[in-house]
């Protein structure tokens, strides 16, 4: 069990072992026919629902608020000069427009050094390999002679759905991952990982919400994989979150904080939902917009102010996923909880079932 005093907690705190089987490899035929595990903290029970019955827990004028950034087609398959080797290169974010210049992973890493080129499918696309950033990291420049349109076009006909490491290494890349691995709101596009609290909801479950007067708010944080990088010290204060680009307008702060104001609940979908949150936070209780990025790590104890209630999915273990939602829920109750749903057989990770924290 977790350790109660928070003011100690310890990343090993936070480890589970989860069974394999229990990796969902696929969605839900249904999204919102997931399973959906609700945690009452005041009473400190649990139920067991689906996701569509979260429209029993929302009242009109509450606001659910939710991430509408768009996963963008950010893995290529490519083979390395000379060699021929077989090589993947996940784009992670574009340094400069006019040079072409890219920040990536690439794998397998230990292949691909400074000065390398790159060559993509079938077309004439290649990229020279620039500097090491990390292990994995790497900054490549593609060498493209057309317009930064046409280029821009070309990556995302080539590109396919960024997976996740621990997804890919189970099955292949299908035509379903390019709808499911997106939320059905998704706009702008910029993410490298999909918010995956909102895979969830399906048009008819926010037409219910629309018809019981229940506010969206949208906002926008393009996800990145550092959510993915295991942590790798005991002490949580020394943990260092890679910074994703955040936007929150005067239209989400105007719902959230009048509902706040008028006492009726606030809903955030997913961690990074919760993330933008509280980073926009100025007062307890209430919210300011934001543009710019945000590095912030959520760890026990916190004190929460704008959030009455939270839908999340299972995490891995000693994530920063988990423990964030393990500081909204309560430690004990939260590993309480994962022990529930590891006997009960709940799916867990990226297409896996939900839960609602009240």
């Amino acid at each position: 069990m977790i350790n109660t005093l928070y003011s100690t907690m310890k990343l090993s705190q936070f480890k589970f072992n989860l069974p394999k089987d229990l990796v969902a490899e696929r969605p839900s035929k249904q999204r919102d026919e997931a399973r959906l595990m609700v945690l009452d903290r005041k009473t400190q029970t649990i139920e067991h629902k689906l996701f569509k019955d979260l429209i029993n827990y929302v009242d009109t004028d509450d606001v659910v608020v939710v991430n509408n950034t768009k996963v963008f087609p950010a893995l290529l398959r490519g083979e390395k000069e000379k060699t021929g080797a077989q090589i993947t290169v996940f784009l992670l974010r574009e340094l400069n427009p006019e040079t072409r210049l890219w920040d990536v992973v690439v794998d397998p890493a230990r292949k691909i050094r400074i000065g390398n080129k790159l060559y993509f499918g079938d077309t004439n696309l290649v990229a020279e390999v620039i500097d090491n950033t990390t292990s994995r990291g790497r900054t490549i420049r593609f060498l493209y002679d057309g317009t930064h349109d046409e280029f821009i076009h070309l990556i995302k006909s080539m590109g396919l759905t960024p997976l996740p490491d621990e997804l890919r290494a189970l099955r292949d890349i299908t035509a379903e991952d390019k709808e499911r691995y997106q939320t059905i709101y998704a706009k702008v596009e910029g993410a490298v990982a999909a918010p995956t609290a909102g895979l969830h909801f399906s048009k008819e479950l926010l037409k219910r919400m629309e018809i019981k007067d229940v506010k969206l708010a949208e906002l926008t944080l393009h996800a990145g994989i550092g959510n993915f990088k295991p942590i790798e010290v005991e002490d949580l204060s020394k943990h260092r979150m890679d910074s994703e680009e955040m936007h929150i307008d005067e239209t989400c702060c105007k719902l959230i904080n009048d509902a706040k104001q008028n006492g009726h609940k606030i809903c955030c979908v997913g961690t990074t939902s919760m993330k933008a949150i509280e980073t926009a936070v100025t007062i307890p209780g209430k919210v300011s917009p934001y543009d710019g990025w945000s590095n912030k790590f959520i760890y026990p104890p916190y004190n929460f102010t704008i959030a009455d209630m939270m839908v999340t999915n299972f995490h891995p273990s000693m994530s920063s996923m988990f423990i964030m939602v393990s500081a909204f829920a309560g430690p004990d109750f939260l590993m309480q909880a994962y022990q529930t749903a590891i006997k009960e057989k709940y799916k867990f990770h990226t297409y896996g079932d939900a839960m609602l924290i009240l």
